[in-house]
């Protein structure tokens, strides 16, 4: 049995937490909430996040940081991307021995754009951390929750790490494999989120699931072509964290990018959606950081660059999305065995 201390209490903190309670393990659950933490020690439920499940009784919550890690030896930062510096900032004074740090957040930092892994790299001082692993994959908090199986993929440079992650979180509904690609695992996480808003917009525009398909394929295509030229494998985006990450979060109505896609196509505005949701919209911060990130690397990526002018620039969702249909015509297989060519060369 482990002690292992998940920071951040939202949906996908909380579902995770489940996994390694019902794994035996000793498991503090951090929010800065008291409200919050007190429904999850006394009621063993999380409503806002995760209605209508009840928690194992080896999920703790905890308000106090300090109380939270205390004696823990691996920490799960589950986080929002924007808030991460932040919470690493609180907890770095309070880490008395070395830790390995999980994170399954999916984002990019706009203006820096860093993974996560690299934030995480630079808050948190080497003789503070054993190792940093990435948690990714195509899985819903919902489901999770409900046990419903579910694949996930983890990654570090240091395999006996991922292997030990993977060992803390597998069982029978929960399976985990490993992957090093620790750059196409994160980018891939990522940008998808980019991807299910325009999957989304297309299907509050009314459009059917031919065009939905063909966002989502070519879709991929850019994630792979920012992905490969940022020193990802290629092949990467053809698994777990890349096309299925994609399927789902681009599909359901669990998704968050894609509801908020489907309200935006409908004509509502970005403030008033952001509201409405009450969660964070990963995908809505990480289209800023792709937009700059692909003009500074010179990488076409013509879906993320109408959704960045439809959320930021104030353009009309319907002539985003026809704009993508009319581009000029290019050779599918020449663009991915591009891809492909290019990331074994390297």
């Amino acid at each position: 049995m482990e002690k292992v201390a998940v920071i951040g209490a939202g949906s996908w903190g909380t579902a995770l937490a489940l996994v390694l309670a019902d794994n035996g393990h000793d498991v503090r659950l951090w929010g800065r909430r008291q409200e919050q933490i007190n429904e999850i020690n006394t009621i063993h439920t999380n409503e806002k996040y995760l209605p209508g499940v009840v928690l194992p009784a080896g999920i703790v919550g905890y308000n106090h940081l300090k109380e939270a890690v205390e004696g823990a030896r691996t920490l799960l930062l589950v986080a929002p991307t924007k808030a991460m510096r932040e919470v690493l900032r609180d907890l770095v004074p309070v880490l008395d021995e070395p830790v390995t740090l999980v994170h399954a957040s999916k984002g990019i930092e706009p203006e820096t754009y860093k993974r996560v892994s690299e934030i995480i790299e630079e808050e948190v001082p080497a003789e503070k951390r054993r190792s940093i692993v990435v948690l990714s994959g195509p899985s819903h908090a919902e489901e999770v929750s409900l046990r419903q199986p579910t694949t996930v993929t983890v990654s570090s440079s240091a395999i006996e790490e991922a292997e030990f992650v993977q060992d803390l979180f597998i069982n029978q509904n929960f399976r985990v494999y490993t992957n090093p690609d620790i750059v196409g695992v994160e980018l891939g996480g990522a940008l998808k989120n980019i991807i299910a808003l325009g999957a989304g917009m297309s299907d509050g525009l009314g459009y059917g699931d031919n065009a939905k398909a063909a966002l989502i394929t070519r879709g991929l295509a850019e994630i792979a072509r920012l992905g490969t030229k940022m020193g990802a494998n290629p092949l990467t985006f053809s698994g777990l964290t890349g096309i299925g990450d994609l399927i789902v979060t681009c599909t359901s109505v669990h998704s968050r990018n894609w509801r908020a896609g489907n309200m935006l196509g409908k004509g509502e505005a970005l403030d008033d959606v952001l509201k409405k949701m009450g969660m964070v919209v990963e995908g809505v911060r990480t289209t800023k950081a792709a937009y700059q990130l692909a003009k500074q690397e010179k990488v076409e990526m013509p879906i993320t660059s109408v959704l960045h002018d439809v959320l930021f620039d104030g353009k009309d969702a319907k002539e985003a999305v026809d704009e993508l249909m009319k581009r000029s015509r290019t050779h599918e297989v020449e663009d991915v065995s591009s891809l492909i060519s290019d990331g074994l060369a390297e």
